[in-house]
């Protein structure tokens, strides 16, 4: 009987956790693992960021997983995990836990393989790696731009809320502009990728609950 009241209790710990909480604990602890392991010269990127030269030879599929856990740096985890900290937990309140995860994953993927593609289309640099959960969270943000436009949110440094359905696309521009001008790093396909992805089920969720999704819109206006 004791050993069944403590896994019972063990289990309650982590079920009470939110989807996001263990998404951001997971980012970490990834983190953190990869980059002990890359310090040590144990593994090198190619095992953990995606890189189109290596998907095209069938290498290191993996990445297309592994990619959404790692980041660039401290700084590029902690914005993202922010961000996921707000936007995750709204959406994660609407959509449910499992719906959510699946969601996010799924998101996070298709964010992958369309950077892969559009370095074959738009031929770019197939030696560039892509590492972070930014695709993911495109993903959440395209959702929330078909489900609540009008919901007003904070974007960067700027103090004056922006509505969803502008602060969306204007984010992806800002960071495209930043990467061209600035010749930084930026998988701006991906994002879109993410993007796109949370617009088409955020179009199907409207379609399949008019309703529920009329009402979510006005009340979040």
């Amino acid at each position: 009987m004791d050993r069944y009241r403590i896994s019972q209790r063990n289990t309650g710990i982590f079920s009470s956790l939110s989807v996001t909480s263990l998404l951001i604990l997971m980012n970490v602890l990834a983190f953190i693992f990869f980059l002990i392991l890359l310090s040590l010269e144990t593994i090198s990127m190619d095992f953990i960021a995606i890189k189109p030269s290596n998907i095209m030879q069938g290498n290191y599929l993996w990445t297309f997983l592994t990619s959404m856990f790692m980041h660039a740096g401290f700084f590029h985890l902690f914005v993202n995990m922010l961000s996921l900290l707000f936007i995750g937990s709204f959406v994660e309140r609407i959509l449910g836990r499992k719906r959510y995860f699946y969601f996010y994953m799924i998101s996070g993927l298709f964010a992958g393989i369309f950077f892969i593609l559009s370095s074959l289309v738009f031929t770019a640099d197939i030696n560039t790696f892509a590492v972070g959960a930014s695709g993911a969270l495109f993903g959440l943000v395209g959702l929330l731009t078909i489900l609540t436009p009008n919901l007003p949110v904070f974007v960067m440094f700027i103090p004056i809320p922006i509505k969803m359905k502008y602060a969306a696309p204007g984010i992806l521009v800002v960071l495209w502009l930043i990467s061209i001008t600035g010749n930084v790093p930026i998988g701006n396909t991906a994002h879109l990728g993410g993007l796109l992805t949370g617009l088409a089920y955020g179009i199907y969720l409207r379609s399949k609950y008019k309703k529920k999704v009329t009402y979510m819109s006005r009340y979040f206006s």
